[in-house]
């Protein structure tokens, strides 16, 4: 039998600023630790070499974390022209230099084919499988892959600052799936001139904002105390997006039941993804038809 893990039944989001030189992994696990909490999980990767926000879920919070990963996220990166690595980043091994620099008006103009819809060929050095292994762990062994091309769509790709000719700072909105340093590098390519991401940050992450981030060491600080707990944000958050349609205590019980059940409001269209809620808190996420929401997913009570 397997052993049931310890802790306690706490739920709600925590935004952290993740620092450079750590995994999101042991950022999650000092999060489930400093809280005691039975379950934990994150929003969406970061790179151990990038900063920002690392939206960190808690029990009945996690089965909201697929609305955030699908959501849009903000990034702000600066990327070094005139070496190529083969991390795409600052990490790997310098494969190309030149002593070529852009203008300002050619990159404005190169980053017109990197907006909307795309597709983007992943870095060699990425958590992409390739016949059940990680792409990473085969670069690391000096293997060149063919990587397919993947779709990812950009919402706002911008030149925001050029305080030198080596150096650019950019912002992206883009949807899930996306590498920065794989634009660097394209971008690099584009421009004829090899180019990878010197430093890297996420600045919000669908609902969640660096703004209201805490830092590790002001979890490390708090940690089993309530001013940690105060600072969690309700599993709710993570839902903005999505239609919040009331319902009735039946209703509630039906739904938490796993059975469709009628809503006292309409803010849907047929079809739509949508959650229902019962004095503001979650109930379930489902579809909605006809006056009834469907779950799909439902929360404890």
């Amino acid at each position: 039998m397997a052993r049931r893990r310890k802790g306690r039944d706490i739920s709600g989001w925590l935004v952290v600023d993740k620092a450079a030189g750590v995994g999101s992994t042991t950022i999650v696990n000092q999060v489930r630790r400093a809280l005691d909490a039975k379950k934990a999980g994150h929003a969406g990767t970061l790179d151990p070499a990038a900063t920002g926000v690392l939206a960190v879920a808690l029990g009945e919070a996690t089965k909201t974390v697929p609305h955030v990963t699908e959501a849009l996220k903000c990034y702000r990166f600066t990327v070094r022209f005139g070496v190529g690595t083969d991390t795409d980043d600052a990490e790997g091994r310098v494969i190309a230099e030149s002593g070529a620099r852009p203008e300002d008006a050619a990159i404005d103009a190169a980053l017109e084919r990197f907006r909307g819809a795309i597709m983007q060929v992943p870095p060699q050095y990425s958590a992409v499988r390739i016949d059940g292994e990680r792409a990473y762990a085969r670069a690391r062994d000096g293997e060149a892959m063919e990587i397919a091309a993947r779709p990812l769509f950009v919402e706002r790709l911008e030149l925001v600052e050029r305080s030198e000719p080596d150096r650019a700072v950019f912002e992206m909105v883009c949807g899930k799936g996306g590498y920065v340093r794989a634009i660097a590098r394209d971008l690099g390519a584009a421009l004829d001139c090899p180019a990878h991401v010197e430093t890297l940050r996420r600045v919000w992450s669908g609902p969640f904002d660096a703004a209201e981030a805490v830092s590790a060491e002001v979890i490390a600080d708090e940690a089993g105390t309530p001013a940690l707990e105060a600072r969690l944000l309700p599993l709710e958050t993570a839902l903005a997006d999505l239609p919040e349609l009331r319902t009735t205590a039946a209703g509630a019980a039906r739904m938490r039941n796993g059975n469709p059940a009628e809503v006292l409001t309409a803010d849907a269209e047929f079809g739509d993804t949508a959650w229902a809620s019962l004095d503001g808190r979650a109930v379930a996420i489902g579809t909605y038809r006809a006056g009834m929401l469907h779950p799909s997913r439902v929360f404890r009570a």
